[in-house]
């Protein structure tokens, strides 16, 4: 049975799972966004939380650094963070976690739709879930972590797809627009990799906690997988992390080949360019004796004697290979 309240402020909302068939305590799950001066008095009053641990949930605050806290007063307080996909690039959303016997409180700003429609699902078909049937909120915990792993995979295929695309841009010969995608994904990349770098630590301490109404191996079995998840999502973000830095090092390659061969090219003409300039500079000095001055074909002359020079450097050149 699935008891669904209405809200108690603006931004809390709650559910409570209750399997009528079991002994055991009701699971009640408060789900906080935007998190304000009311929604930490109403949690400190309640729950009588720790007050840093309180600020940290603060909406105006954001933990740079996650952290497990098993708390004297019997709860445990933890900070996560995961990547959400805003704007085109992929940025971290902190959501923070207490829980203890009997509930589960969740806070964030309202940007992890993982968790939303978790939430739902909880006040819709919560009786499909695990936690319904054993009734604890390390259970629960461990289901809303689950769905919260998930939710990583379809932003590792969107970079996969970026990697891709970047893949024809270079080999289109568009490097300066392979460039501006190449930072786009290397960001991504490395918001996602540092997001992701405290995961394993964590669930790894979550590992280690007790409860009454599931057996420690069984519960222990289901945060392995978790683990699981995050070394997979890891290995995947190493692996287009070097797939990114080959893709850079060929368009930085393609770049100072083209650059090169501009430089060659412009290289070659000054050359040209300069012996040309030297002629004419010669015969406008229209010294005594100079050929071709006082000639009535003059012009063409020295036209002509110019243009053999230029075309004289250019086969030269291509001779060499140089153009």
């Amino acid at each position: 049975m699935i008891k669904n309240e209405s809200k108690i402020t603006k931004n809390i909302q709650e559910v409570i799972i209750d399997n009528p068939r079991t002994l055991n305590h009701k699971i009640r799950w408060i789900n906080v966004t935007d998190a304000g001066k009311k929604e930490i008095e109403y949690l400190r009053k309640k729950y009588n939380f720790q007050m840093p641990h309180l600020l940290a949930c603060s909406s105006h605050v954001f933990t740079q650094r996650p952290t497990v806290k098993h708390c004297e007063e019997g709860y445990i307080f933890a900070i996560m963070h995961f990547p959400v996909f805003i704007n085109g690039k992929i940025t971290a959303t902190e959501i923070d976690f207490f829980f203890g016997r009997g509930y589960l409180i969740t806070l964030h700003n309202g940007n992890m739709q993982a968790l939303n429609e978790f939430f739902n699902l909880c006040k819709k078909a919560g009786d499909s879930l695990l936690t319904y049937q054993f009734e604890s909120s390390t259970v629960l915990l461990y289901e809303l972590l689950e769905k919260l792993m998930h939710s990583c995979f379809p932003l590792l295929d969107q970079n996969s797809l970026a990697i891709n695309r970047v893949e024809e841009i270079i080999f289109s010969q568009e490097q300066k627009k392979a460039v501006s995608e190449i930072l786009t994904l290397r960001h991504n990349i490395t918001s996602f990799h540092k997001i992701m770098h405290s995961h394993k630590k964590i669930l790894t301490q979550f590992m280690d906690i007790k409860s009454k109404l599931v057996p420690t191996s069984q519960l222990q079995s289901y945060y392995k997988k978790l683990i699981e998840h995050s070394i997979s999502i890891w290995e995947i973000l190493e692996n287009q992390k070097e797939i990114v830095e080959v893709l850079n090092s060929t368009n930085e390659s393609l770049l100072n080949y083209r650059l090169s061969d501009i430089m060659k090219t412009l290289t070659i003409f000054s050359i040209i360019s300069f012996y040309l300039t030297l002629i004419a500079a010669t015969f406008s000095m229209r010294a005594e004796g100079m050929p071709f001055v006082d000639s009535g074909y003059g012009f063409w002359l020295i036209f002509s004697f110019m243009a053999l020079v230029g075309i004289g450097f250019i086969m030269f050149f291509k001779r060499k290979k140089w153009l």
